[in-house]
Formats: C-alpha cells, sequence, structure tokens
C-alpha cells in the first residue's frame, strides 16, 4: 500500500510538473493579444519592448526603447517565475509601470504563454 500511495504522489507531481511548463501552441494564441504591442524579434519594439532574448534580461534594460522610471528601477531580471508575477498583475508587481494590460490571472494560461516565450523569443 505504502509503494502504491508513492507511485500515485510520484504519478501526481510530474502531472503537475508538465502542466506547469505550459503548453506552447496554446501560449502562441495567447501570445496574439501581446503582440499588439511587443515582437519576439531583435530590434523590433512597438509600443511595448521586443521580447527577443527576454529570459535572463534585467527589466529596463534596452537600449532603444523607453522604459517608464518604474520598470528600470525594479531590480526584476526576467525568468519565467518572475514574468508569471508580473504577467499576472503588472500593477502589483511593479507600480506605476507603463503597461497597460489588467493582468492575466489564470496560473495555466500564464504558463502557456512563457512556455511560448520560451521559444519565440530566441
Amino acid at each position: 500500500m505504502g509503494r502504491m500511495m508513492g507511485a500515485m504522489a510520484l504519478l501526481l507531481a510530474v502531472a503537475g510538473a508538465a502542466r506547469a511548463d505550459g503548453d506552447a501552441g496554446r501560449g502562441e494564441k495567447r501570445f496574439e493579444e501581446c503582440a499588439t504591442c511587443h515582437s519576439t524579434q531583435a530590434g523590433v519594439n512597438g509600443v511595448g519592448p521586443s521580447l527577443h532574448d527576454l529570459f535572463g534580461r534585467k527589466a529596463g534594460s534596452l537600449d532603444d526603447y523607453r522604459y517608464s522610471p518604474a520598470m528600470r528601477r525594479s531590480g526584476i531580471t526576467w525568468t519565467p517565475q518572475t514574468l508569471a508575477t508580473f504577467i499576472a498583475d503588472p500593477q502589483k508587481a511593479v507600480p506605476n509601470n507603463r503597461m497597460p494590460f489588467a493582468g492575466m490571472p489564470d496560473a495555466a494560461e500564464r504558463a502557456d504563454l512563457i512556455a511560448y516565450l520560451e521559444k519565440a523569443s530566441k
């Protein structure tokens, strides 16, 4: 019985981890809303900065984009986790930033978007 419970716990943990990784295909669809302001191409800024090479980059650091003072001072380095926190509620994460987005409260939707960005922003 103990082994069965352990196996079930392991299965649930693996299933949860797989879900946490998100689905890049669904994330691409979610990115359509983001694409009105952001690009994943290097040097292509819109209303929002390019998201090319986003992960590992310090927030507010592109030389060719005018960030809000709040974003420049945020101290954030973009990782899947910091991006998930930011996307959930941008104004709570970085008060007074210029991103006019109410947030994406659904964790599964954020995971999908981040999975897409991890592939598309390289």
